[in-house]
């Protein structure tokens, strides 16, 4: 590609010049933060959204600036009732939009939650694996059929990825003592495995998918942690560094977090990022699974994108939600 982008790219710089008339996107999460931003720099250069959000109201409120952004591209922006963390409501959502039989472009699984306190969704699942994988799980296999020949997913994942793989035998945390970022990885690991087999299960009509990690961004997503702990963590991430002659951890904007999102949305070749793992708006490369990482340092485990490893997830996960998806 002839433009180049990394860290400091903002939604403005990766769409530059990008004419999305006629697109049609779905984004989960637009009550805040990346998925406010996502939508909003989509419907800029024309695209039709659809935002999913858990909370109406809220996601009124918080994508006005979308809405004002749309009317002016003579695009189209709605909003659609969505709870991950309850299978009825994915269920009575997805069945909303196959009804209505309109096609999307691109899906971009944004929502999700971090560093929760133990607790189950409403369907008894561990919060965070239940939220994060098994709701989007759910919510894009029952709308794949609406995606294009060609149409890409897109799946919100993060550096915490590297915190652990996903457990298979105890994805509930019963018999393993329960810790929040262990929990937060194993989600974050699913999101890329997932994406890993719908890709493989898609490819052969040109839908690809991806996982992407938008960087270190001061949202509503740290809401369950306590300052206390932020700070002391970025005081680590910092001591990391500086062990390793690199300067100090720098939080990301909104803007500059969603790039990696609408980069590899529409902008991307699909063959360069399906069933890879990007940020900072380019592919990353895979690192060794014990190979030391700091916070700042780039890299996808190798666990993360395994075949093997995907496919067992996707069984383990149908088994979980009593649905199975061809």
């Amino acid at each position: 590609m002839a433009a180049k982008f990394g860290a400091n790219s903002t939604t403005e710089d990766v769409l530059e010049g990008i004419d999305l008339e006629g697109k049609r996107i779905l984004v989960t999460g637009v009550s805040a933060g990346l998925g406010v931003e996502t939508a909003r720099a989509l419907v800029a250069r024309g695209a039709d959204v659809v935002g999913a959000a858990r909370d109406l109201e809220k996601a009124r409120r918080a994508t006005s600036e979308v809405s004002s952004a749309a009317a002016k591209a003579g695009a189209s922006f709605e909003l659609v009732d969505l709870d991950l963390a309850s299978l009825k409501s994915v269920r009575a959502a997805t069945d909303k939009l196959v009804a209505d039989g309109r096609l999307f472009d691109v899906v971009i699984a944004n929502a999700g939650v971090m560093a929760t306190p133990l607790g189950k969704t409403v369907d008894g699942f561990e919060t965070q694996f239940g939220t994060n994988h098994l709701g989007h799980f759910v919510f894009v296999n029952r709308v794949a059929k609406l995606i294009k020949d060609g149409g890409r997913l897109v799946n919100l994942s993060s550096a915490g990825h590297r915190f652990s793989n996903v457990d298979l035998n105890d994805p509930n945390f019963e018999t393993t003592k329960y810790e929040p970022f262990v929990a937060y990885g194993r989600s974050k690991t699913a999101n890329i495995l997932f994406a890993v087999e719908f890709d493989r299960r898609h490819g052969g009509r040109g839908v690809r998918a991806t996982a992407v990690h938008p960087g270190g961004i001061m949202t509503e997503l740290g809401r369950h942690m306590d300052p206390g702990s932020l700070e002391q963590m970025v005081k680590q991430i910092n001591e990391q560094a500086a062990a390793a002659g690199k300067g100090p951890f720098e939080f990301k904007t909104i803007p500059q977090g969603a790039a990696t999102s609408v980069w590899a949305a529409v902008v991307a070749p699909a063959g360069e990022v399906g069933g890879k793992y990007c940020e900072n708006c380019h592919v990353s490369d895979v690192v060794a699974d014990d190979a030391p990482l700091g916070m700042l340092d780039e890299g996808v485990r190798g666990y993360a994108l395994d075949p093997e490893n995907a496919k067992a997830l996707w069984k383990k996960s149908e088994e979980l939600v009593g649905e199975a998806f061809a």
